[in-house]
């Protein structure tokens, strides 16, 4: 049995934004809209700007430009009080938009051309784009949340100093496939 692209890249999508939700549940809201300096984004502008691009790239993606009139991208990072509640239902509802337009499309698609900003891309490309962009900014979102962890951090892929454990543990097992939502989860 093979997996398709389509499913490896929701795969990928959902592993990232899990690993950005299991780092933003360990620290306090009062550090959410923490910048290091007025140049760096907060953890609620990271979210913002996730949101404003996956609801401007993934709304009617096959019809329009992924760059919509009605998104304000540079609203986007400002830092505003959305309180946990209020970023987590921007971040959910971006999340929704990918899933959507994800689910309406089939391996057949890949090579259709679809636009941003007026540049030509094939469907795979844009997924692609879009797969590296989010894992950027979910990597911000792991080392804020990492900084401003007032607990002991959870590690959310293998501890330090724990390398040999983790191989130990894998190298005892048959191989298999990896699954990586079954990694994620490993990891709680």
């Amino acid at each position: 049995m093979s997996i398709s692209y389509l499913e490896s890249a929701k795969r990928q999508f959902n592993m990232y934004k899990q690993l950005a939700e299991k780092a933003m549940a360990q620290i306090d809201d009062s550090e959410l809209n923490w910048q290091a300096n007025e140049d760096s984004n907060s953890i609620v502008m990271i979210v913002k700007h996730m949101w404003g691009n996956m609801l401007s790239r993934w709304t009617d993606f096959l019809t329009t430009d992924g760059e919509k009139e009605w998104r304000k991208r540079d609203a986007e990072f400002e830092n505003e009080e959305l309180g946990r509640a209020g970023m987590m239902k921007k971040w959910d509802e971006g999340w929704q938009c990918l899933f959507n337009a994800l689910d309406s499309i089939t391996d057949a698609d890949l090579e259709k051309i679809i636009y941003i900003r007026n540049d030509g891309h094939t469907i795979l490309e844009a997924i692609n784009r879009q797969i590296a962009h989010y894992s950027y900014h979910v990597g911000q979102i792991v080392y804020i949340s990492k900084l401003r962890d007032k607990n002991e951090w959870n590690s959310l892929s293998i501890p330090r100093n724990k390398s040999n454990d983790y191989n130990a543990v894998k190298f005892a097992q048959d191989k298999q496939k990896r699954n990586f939502m079954d990694d994620l989860n490993d990891k709680k």
